[in-house]
């Protein structure tokens, strides 16, 4: 019983912000579990949308300004990331608006991407405004994509507060799961092409 009450204490009084750090470096798996925390009512998922929206924006604006001013000097540095600056590139020279809104959906672009957006000299009032969008609509799909996961999971197996932190570590390990096969993949990808 402490262990449920200290995760929802835990919850309430921090959840907005592990949304907002966490979506300010990468999001998804935080942005699911503040979700399921919105549908078990430890927090509200309006706020949990916003203030993923808003570290999203936050950290993609930081990345894109550091493409703008060192993009030239750090780009060279990231050759382990050379696919995905290639594939960022490409989308750039073909669909820029679709680029800066549609990279935080891309896996393995999220960081590199509007870096390269940044060095690429596309216009700051451009990114800025294509980047808020994306990021609402982002925080809105994932958010809600847990918030349906804990509804799911509360039609299943009833009651969810007993299951709070098997769920949350579950969730946990497979984003770590999942990212790890991708990251495999890429790295396999890279060594053969």
């Amino acid at each position: 019983m402490f262990e449920h009450i200290h995760i929802n204490y835990l919850l309430a009084t921090y959840g907005y912000w592990a949304v907002f750090f966490g979506c300010l470096l990468e999001g998804e798996t935080i942005l699911i579990l503040g979700g399921m925390a919105a549908h078990q009512h430890l927090l509200r998922l309006w706020p949990v949308i916003a203030w993923a929206s808003l570290g999203g924006m936050l950290g993609d604006q930081l990345l894109y300004w550091s493409g703008r001013y060192f993009g030239g000097r750090l780009l060279p540095r990231l050759s382990k990331q050379k696919a995905a600056i290639d594939r960022v590139t490409g989308l750039i020279a073909r669909y820029p608006s679709t680029a800066i809104f549609a990279v935080r959906f891309l896996y393995g672009m999220r960081l590199v991407g509007p870096v390269v957006i940044g060095a690429s000299g596309l216009s700051p009032l451009r990114f800025t405004v294509l980047n808020a969008l994306g990021a609402v609509v982002w925080a809105t799909l994932f958010a809600s994509a847990g918030y349906w996961v804990g509804q799911a999971l509360e039609s299943w197996l009833g009651n969810l507060k007993p299951y709070r932190l098997p769920i949350a570590l579950t969730v946990l390990a497979l984003g770590v799961t999942i990212a790890l096969i991708r990251h495999l993949r890429a790295k396999a990808k890279a060594r053969r092409g």
